[in-house]
């Protein structure tokens, strides 16, 4: 679920290279995300959320349990 939700954030934003402008990264550095670590890192999540508007529950459960962030909004 996080690769998949990291990967809508590259479509959303339109590339790689879009998403990593967008948050002050290189492209390589979402590549590596997408194929390395295969998630987002975590002190990433916040700007992937703000200029994708993928939820960071979705991106990083582990760090953001859905049900936690629910009851927050």
């Amino acid at each position: 679920m996080e690769h998949e939700s990291l990967k809508r954030a590259v479509k959303i934003m339109g590339s790689q290279t879009a998403l990593g402008k967008a948050i002050g990264k290189s492209q390589a550095h979402v590549w590596a995300w997408l194929h390395r670590d295969k998630r987002a890192p975590a002190e990433q999540v916040i700007a992937i959320e703000k200029v994708s508007g993928v939820p960071r529950y979705e991106l990083r459960p582990d760090i953001y349990p859905p049900e936690e962030y629910r009851k927050a909004s």
